[in-house]
């Protein structure tokens, strides 16, 4: 009895692709994708984040490589014994807790666990709570820039020059609107809108808008710090209509086209405010923002409609600055001490 033979069936197979051509097309997409989902995770973080991880993990590096440890990947106990020698070098727990999320964002970001998810991390959490306990502080606050200390730092710009005209405006519009000083420097010239009561302002990005959806904040005229004044005597100085509205300037008071750094804001308020007779050091960038909520809380104004201009995503933070204007409002002790 003959055998059967099955069927030849290379008939009906495809031809063989040239060796060169049967790579998949496939990797190559997917190398685009995960390239573009790569920048979409960095553009997360805001650029003053991304400058403050790179050092951090540089730190590390640094430090693994004169104890002859590796930095990529480092066992939790590693990273315990760096948090330790940190503390004991004066840093306070928010850097070194910064510098532990650094390196979690480089481990994860070559591919590893970071250090604090591994399962034999608890040792490591132990010496960052000790380190905290130990080391930690209340978080120490800008003083705010309120009403009477803004008119005070606005009284010592003098002069109708270029520059003069400018630090005006920022400090005008920099507590009028909340804003914190990386919104200041961002600002464009498209940003500004006049209507009859005084300014919308629009924010396109902050450090609570990731998603950059924007905000349109409202600024009054104003009779005291008059904000909506100072800002069009800048705008008709400059001149400019278009790009960053606030611009740097060079050592003849020339405009640039470049934007200022937020750096130079917080140098600019503890100048005016060194000026003024106030401890220069107590103040920052910050000082505008916290300024105005600080102000509008002693004058009445509700959470919400601080809320509206300082766009905190909780009311717990906007609370605190609410608590500490009325102290002494309606104190329990008012009427026998």
């Amino acid at each position: 009895m003959t055998a059967s033979v099955p069927p030849d069936l290379s008939s009906d197979r495809p031809p063989a692709l040239p060796v060169a051509s049967r790579q998949p097309v496939l990797p190559a997409i997917l190398n685009e994708k995960i390239e573009r989902a790569a920048a979409y995770a960095k553009a997360a973080r805001s650029e003053a984040t991304r400058r403050a991880y790179a050092s951090d993990w540089a730190i590390f590096a640094d430090w693994c490589r004169a104890h002859g440890l590796d930095a990529l990947p480092a066992s939790p106990e590693v990273v315990a014994v760096f948090a330790g020698d940190q503390a004991v070098a004066g840093r306070n727990p928010a850097t070194i807790n910064r510098r532990i999320a650094a390196i979690g964002h480089h481990h994860r970001a070559a591919g590893y666990p970071a250090p604090t998810a591994l399962p034999n991390a608890g040792r490591l959490a132990e010496v960052l709570a000790g380190i905290r306990a130990e080391h930690g502080r209340a978080k120490r606050r800008k003083a705010p820039a309120d009403a009477a200390a803004l008119r005070n730092m606005l009284a010592t710009i003098e002069g109708d020059g270029l520059r003069a005209v400018r630090d005006r405006a920022i400090l005008a519009i920099g507590m009028a609107a909340a804003l914190r000083r990386s919104e200041i420097v961002a600002l464009q010239v498209k940003d500004i809108a006049l209507a009859p009561e005084g300014l919308r302002l629009t924010i396109a990005r902050s450090k609570t808008d990731r998603a950059g959806e924007g905000a349109t904040i409202a600024i009054p005229e104003g009779s005291r710090i008059r904000p909506k004044a100072l800002l069009l005597a800048w705008m008709a100085a400059a001149g400019h209509d278009g790009g960053a509205l606030f611009r740097r300037l060079s050592r003849r008071d020339a405009l640039t086209d470049a934007a200022m750094s937020d750096r130079a804001i917080a140098r600019l308020v503890q100048a005016c405010a060194g000026a003024a007779g106030y401890d220069p050091a107590a103040f920052g960038g910050h000082s505008l923002r916290a300024g105005f909520i600080t102000e509008g809380a002693a004058q009445g104004a509700t959470i919400f409609k601080l809320q509206e201009v300082s766009r905190h995503k909780s009311v717990q933070v906007l609370s605190d600055y609410v608590r500490n204007a009325e102290l002494f409002k309606d104190h329990a002790g008012q009427r026998f001490l």
